[in-house]
């Protein structure tokens, strides 16, 4: 399998890479993304099993795989973060994630693999607050943007300032094979609209959260599955959209709660 990234950003000392040709079998087709700035490198929800080996070879081709300075987890699902002992194990990584999973991820680590490298698990968590937090990598900073609900209690989204590329997560995620960007969003709108209308928590979320990015002007908005919103006619199509869209509490009525017989 070819492991080439798709290059998203690069003006020489600041790269943003995508791979999306990783998982194989059962598994959904997922984006994961490195960003490069100097000697610094932050790798974007890398997965689990099913994405390590293709993924660690991968990056290899790019940067000094042991010299890895961040994983950030937008949330704490398998597809996002389950691989985190091996990054731990063969990396001097710390990992970036909301301060109401940090407690959990040690689960996901035993503690010989994080004292590997003279820290704990918790040495190397930096765990974000509910507001968010400026990750600084190389010469800049990353933003951990608030995006909680959307789906996860206790949910990041990650903002380059360089390249004014929005990592979102699950927002805006497709059910589809490949992470060319959205060219028609009505005949894209088939691919989302489920996933949004069940993991997504509620309109108020979606639409304080399109609020929020709109003061970004971001290029790109690259989910985590599927295709990305490149350009501002195809971005303000998708925050537009979630903004109205009903989802989650908004559709539950008594009988989603009821005894089954």
């Amino acid at each position: 399998m070819a492991r080439t990234a798709r290059v998203l950003f690069d003006n020489g000392p600041h790269k943003v890479l995508c791979f999306d040709q990783l998982v194989t079998g059962d598994g959904v087709q997922s984006n994961q993304f490195l960003i490069i700035d100097h000697n610094q490198h932050a790798l974007l929800d890398p997965g689990g099993d099913l994405t390590y080996m293709p993924l660690s070879l991968a990056v290899s081709d790019y940067i000094p795989l042991r010299e890895l300075t961040y994983v950030f987890a937008s949330h704490q699902d398998p597809d996002i973060i389950a691989s985190l002992d091996k990054w731990f194990l063969h990396t001097g990584c710390k990992v970036v994630c909301s301060k109401l999973w940090a407690r959990f991820l040690p689960h996901l680590s035993a503690a010989y693999l994080t004292r590997h490298h003279g820290q704990s698990t918790t040495d190397r968590m930096i765990a974000v607050p509910d507001r968010g937090q400026l990750i600084p990598l190389g010469e800049t900073v990353i933003k951990a943007l608030p995006a909680h609900f959307l789906h996860s209690v206790g949910n990041l989204q990650f903002f380059d300032p360089v390249s004014r590329i929005l990592f979102s997560g699950d927002m805006g995620a497709s059910l589809v094979d490949d992470a060319e960007p959205v060219a028609d969003f009505t005949a894209h709108l088939p691919s989302m609209e489920g996933f949004h209308r069940r993991y997504m928590a509620g309109n108020k979320a979606c639409r304080l959260w399109a609020n929020m990015v709109r003061q970004l002007n971001p290029s790109m908005i690259v989910p985590q599955h599927g295709r990305p919103f490149v350009g501002p006619a195809m971005i303000n199509a998708f925050l537009d959209w979630i903004s109205q869209l009903q989802c989650g509490l908004d559709l539950l009525e008594q009988d989603d709660y009821s005894i089954p017989c």
